[in-house]
């Protein structure tokens, strides 16, 4: 079963470094990984989504807690979950395929970001449901590059993580 945990660390150069390697030595794979700053910038948000047992989790979460940058450690449950990744495509195209294309970035609320005369640059945010779907949309064209970031996610409703 798939956790998305988020975690809130002090700023400093290290700590993700530290929490991979927990995350390694327990023998944890991290399926993944987006950090950034919050509205505090002494203050970084990472999001983890890892694969495991109920037990797992609560291990991994003790583990992360024990770590001296680690401010607070949450597990998000999935119908609370508001989450999100973004993906970049870039597929080879003809300029008789520039129609299709752009109908798909269409029906999926794509934005088209770069357009030169053999390829086009598509770029979607949504859930993981709706970029495999956008991937299998765009797989009978070449495919170029294809980049995911990793998952963003907050809790859904008025509460959230704050220090």
């Amino acid at each position: 079963m798939k956790h998305t945990i988020s975690i809130l660390v002090e700023n400093n150069a290290g700590v993700l470094a530290r929490i991979s390697g927990l995350f390694a030595r327990r023998g944890y794979n991290i399926h993944s990984l987006a950090v950034g700053v919050t509205d505090n910038e002494k203050i970084s948000r990472i999001t983890i989504v890892a694969e495991g047992s109920d037990y797992t989790l609560e291990q991994i979460e003790k583990q992360l807690n024990k770590l001296i940058d680690v401010i607070k450690v949450r597990s998000l449950s999935a119908d609370k979950l508001l989450a999100r990744e973004l993906v970049l495509v870039k597929v080879a195209c003809k300029p008789v395929q520039r129609t299709e294309l752009i109908d798909i970035a269409e029906i999926m609320a794509a934005k088209i970001s770069d357009v030169s005369p053999d390829s086009m640059t598509l770029e979607l945010s949504g859930n993981q449901n709706v970029l495999t779907t956008f991937e299998e949309l765009l797989s009978p064209y070449e495919i170029i590059e294809i980049v995911r970031t990793g998952t963003v996610a907050l809790q859904k409703g008025s509460s959230g993580i704050r220090v």
